[in-house]
C-alpha cells in the first residue's frame, strides 16, 4: 500500500504540473477547436513475473504472447494534451517447464518447480496523453504523424488458472496454494509511449508500447514461499507442491533431483510485484465536432 501511494502521488504531481502549464494553451485552444474519437484496439499481451525465461526484468517468450481487445474513448482538451478512457480484455500465460533450462544452475529451480498459469484480465483506464507535437487548429488541420506519450491509471480483475495432471484448468486464487489469500481485483499504472498517424479527414492509426506496474506479485499465484498445505484440499496441495503426504510433491518435478529442499518455509516466488504489457495497434475514428453558429438577432 505505501508503494501504491508512492507511486500513485508522484503521478498526480506529474499531471497536476502539466495541466498548470496548460492554462495559457486554454485560453487560445477553444471548444470549438476539441474534438472526441473513439478507437477500437488489436493487442498483444505479455508479463513479467516469476514464470519467465529468466529472473531479469525483460525477460519473456515471445510464444507466451497473447492477444487482447480493446475499445477507447479518447477527448483532446489542449494543444498537446489529451484524455482517454479504455476497457479491454486478455490473456497472459506462462510456464516453467518450457521457460525455464533444467540444465542451466540458474534456472534449473524453477524447472523444478514446474509451475503453469493462465489469467484473463479485464481491464478499465483512464490516461492522459501528451502529444510531442501540438496542434493549435481544428481536427482537420492535424499533423499528419504524431509521437506520444501516455500516463494515468487502472484497475483490473483478474483470475489466474493453472493446469492440474489431468489437463484441466483450476482456479488458483481460491487455494491459497501459498498459504495466502488475495484479491481477483487490482490496481496498475499505466505508462507508455506510441505513435499516431493520419489516414484521412476522419481517421487515425496508432501504434503503441504500453506497460502496467501492478500492486500484486499473484498475476501468476507465485510470490514468496512454500507453506504448509497439510490441512488443505488435493488441489491446493498439487500445485502448492506439497512436500509430504502420499501425494508427495505435487505439481514439483522431481526429476531433477533437487526437489528436496523444497519445503515450507523455503522460497517459492521472488516476492516483487507482477507487471504486464498491452502493445498494438488501434484505428481512431473522428466524431465530427458540432460547430455552433453565433445567433444574429
Amino acid at each position: 500500500m505505501t508503494k501504491f501511494f508512492t507511486y500513485s502521488t508522484a503521478l498526480l504531481a506529474g499531471l497536476a504540473l502539466l495541466g498548470s502549464t496548460q492554462q495559457a494553451d486554454a485560453q487560445q485552444f477553444s471548444k470549438r477547436k476539441q474534438y472526441t474519437s473513439i478507437g477500437v484496439n488489436l493487442n498483444a499481451m505479455n508479463y513479467f513475473g516469476d514464470l519467465n525465461p529468466n529472473t531479469n526484468f525483460a525477460s519473456f517468450k515471445f510464444a507466451d504472447t497473447r492477444p487482447n481487445l480493446g475499445i477507447t474513448v479518447t477527448h483532446r482538451f489542449f494543444p498537446r494534451v489529451s484524455g482517454r478512457f479504455g476497457l479491454s480484455y486478455g490473456r497472459i500465460t506462462a510456464e516453467d517447464g518450457d521457460n525455464a533450462n533444467r540444465d542451466d544452475n540458474n534456472a534449473r529451480y524453477r524447472y523444478t518447480r514446474n509451475m503453469n498459469f493462465r489469467n484473463d484480465i479485464a481491464e478499465a483506464s483512464a490516461v492522459m496523453i501528451v502529444d510531442l507535437i501540438e496542434n493549435r487548429n481544428n481536427y482537420l488541420k492535424r499533423p499528419d504523424f504524431v509521437p506520444y506519450l501516455f500516463a494515468g491509471l487502472a484497475g483490473f480483475y483478474h483470475s489466474p488458472k493453472g493446469r492440474d495432471q489431468n489437463g484441466n484448468y483450476v482456479d488458483l486464487q481460491q487455494l491459497q496454494t501459498e498459504g495466502k489469500s488475495y484479491s481477483k481485483v487490482s490496481l496498475a499504472i499505466p505508462f507508455g509511449a506510441g505513435v499516431r498517424y493520419r489516414i484521412n479527414r476522419n481517421l487515425d492509426a496508432s501504434f503503441e508500447i504500453g506497460l502496467r506496474k501492478t500492486f500484486t506479485g499473484y498475476l501468476d499465484d507465485v510470490s514468496t514461499s512454500y507453506a504448509d498445505l497439510s490441512g488443505k484440499g488435493a488441489e491446493s496441495q498439487y500445485f502448492g507442491g506439497y512436500a509430504g503426504g502420499p501425494t508427495g510433491k505435487g505439481i514439483t518435478n522431481t526429476s531433477t533431483g533437487v526437489a528436496g529442499g523444497f519445503v515450507p518455509g523455503a522460497k517459492r516466488g521472488e516476492g516483487h510485484d507482477d507487471w504486464y504489457t498491452v502493445s498494438g495497434f488501434s484505428l481512431n475514428y473522428i466524431l465530427t465536432p458540432r460547430i455552433k453558429n453565433p445567433k444574429f438577432r
